[in-house]
């Protein structure tokens, strides 16, 4: 019997413990259901506060000053008046190539002898230049070979006569007198 008192006394306060932390949590949950009861009943208060102001809305008061934009309009309607008051001019299609521009032309000027020309002028100095050492350089390679051939005759020349008879020598100094 002991023993079933024990158990009963421990059931007894396992019940007892859990029945406490069941009625906490409903104490916790009725406390959140009050609060979002009240945030509730506050959020539709707010609502109708909504509602009534927009019921009764507050005029806006606009003070703006028309009077230039009224004047641009009647300028406008004046120039559509007179518009259509004159005679329609026939439209005419015209098909032209430009080489030169009809509106900013001081520009064009500036930017074609500004720096079209001068880079024209640079090209051509290069090209010149390149030229004209191609044809220096031509030239002295000329010169050298003449050079080289006519030292190779001269040489030719004081060899036969250095090894030439005397009548040779005198033939040899008439025929070079004559070349001259």
């Amino acid at each position: 019997m002991d023993t079933t008192e024990k158990l009963n006394s421990t059931e007894k306060e396992t019940l007892q413990l859990v029945l406490e932390e069941h009625t906490q949590e409903q104490a916790n949950n009725t406390k959140a259901v009050n609060d979002l009861v009240a945030a509730v009943n506050l959020l539709t208060g707010k609502v109708k506060g909504f509602d009534e102001k927009m019921d009764k809305p507050k005029p806006i008061i606009v003070s703006a000053d028309t009077r230039p934009i009224q004047e641009i309009m009647k300028k406008g309607l004046t120039d559509m008046k007179l518009t259509v008051g004159t005679k329609p001019q026939p439209v005419v299609k015209k098909f032209q190539i430009l080489l030169f521009p009809e509106q900013d032309a001081k520009l064009f000027y500036k930017i074609v002898f500004g720096r079209w020309f001068l880079f024209l002028v640079l090209m051509l100095l290069i090209i010149n230049l390149y030229n004209f050492s191609v044809h220096w350089s031509d030239s002295q390679k000329e010169v050298q070979r003449q050079e080289l051939e006519s030292d190779r005759i001269k040489k030719a020349w004081f060899y036969l006569y250095g090894h030439a008879r005397k009548i040779e020598q005198r033939y040899m100094d008439s025929v070079y007198s004559r070349s001259e």
